[in-house]
């Protein structure tokens, strides 16, 4: 008798440190990992503000989440996050388009704002003169256009954003057309 009350206890014992683990593994899986990694600025972002989440996009009013590396843009009743440009910017040229910097907002809605956004940063804003954060870059299906430039990228060649196809090649004034 003593064997079996003995397998009995071993028995709830062994299933209570297990019922504890279980527990202890269920718990540390919704646990969020302070650590997560800030998202890198995009090249066609301005230098010196490497703390921020968002940029307005005043011409095309969009935002950027930065940390996300997503547009956020209203369309059909709703603001959407994609890593692409809606289709009515695919020719907007996004190292010579304005960014404004939304150094004070830190939470997850930017948009919440876009009221006073859009009357405060209208269509052609201009702020302070803005630099890149990296040289000015050329779509791979642009190297092949009889009007790439080898040495002149800035006025004849924009890129959208849009990789991957996902954008046309367009010219936003340029001196050349």
């Amino acid at each position: 008798m003593k064997t079996i009350n003995s397998i009995i206890i071993g028995l709830l014992f062994f299933t209570a440190s297990t019922t504890q683990a279980q527990v202890a593994v269920d718990v540390n899986i919704g646990t969020p990992n302070v650590n997560i990694h800030v998202g890198t600025p995009p090249v066609w972002g301005p230098v010196g503000y490497d703390d921020v989440d968002y940029y307005y996009l005043p011409d095309i009013q969009v935002y950027y989440d930065i940390r996300a590396s997503q547009y956020i843009y209203f369309g059909n009743g709703r603001w959407i996050r994609s890593r692409y440009l809606p289709s009515r910017c695919r020719d907007y040229d996004l190292y010579h388009g304005y960014k404004v910097v939304l150094a004070d907002y830190h939470g997850h809605t930017p948009y919440a704002y876009y009221d006073k956004h859009k009357v405060k940063y209208y269509k052609g804003y201009k702020g302070e003169p803005q630099r890149m954060r990296g040289p000015y870059q050329v779509r791979y299906e642009d190297r092949d256009n009889d009007h790439y430039d080898k040495g002149n990228h800035g006025k004849e060649h924009h890129d959208n954003g849009n990789h991957n196809g996902h954008g046309k090649k367009g010219h936003k004034g340029g001196d050349n057309d």
